[in-house]
């Protein structure tokens, strides 16, 4: 595996998501809410919920910190895979 590249690749797929998720919350909020409350094994998001809508800069702020996050948790994972496969014990294991 390659970090950078499994690192973008993590990243453009949190970006993508997290924009699909803010899309179904500003046309159907009652159902995205509905839907969180699911998800969350019944917690009740909203009274979270506002009439207004979030400004624009609150959506790109968050969606730069996930993307970077997740940049990082794909290169990191690629690096800790590629150590493991060639850790002395993984190879004792998978020729055994």
């Amino acid at each position: 595996m390659k970090p950078l590249q499994t690192g973008v690749a993590l990243s453009v797929t949190v970006a993508v998501f997290y924009s699909l998720c803010t899309l179904v919350e500003v046309l159907w909020p009652a159902q995205f809410m509905g839907f969180m409350n699911a998800l969350f094994h019944g917690m009740d998001f909203r009274t979270l919920q506002t009439a207004e809508l979030h400004p624009w800069r609150d959506y790109l702020y968050a969606l730069a910190v996930m993307a970077l996050w997740a940049f990082a948790i794909g290169a990191f994972f690629a690096f800790m895979h590629n150590a493991l496969a060639n850790a002395p014990l993984h190879r004792r294991l998978r020729h055994a």
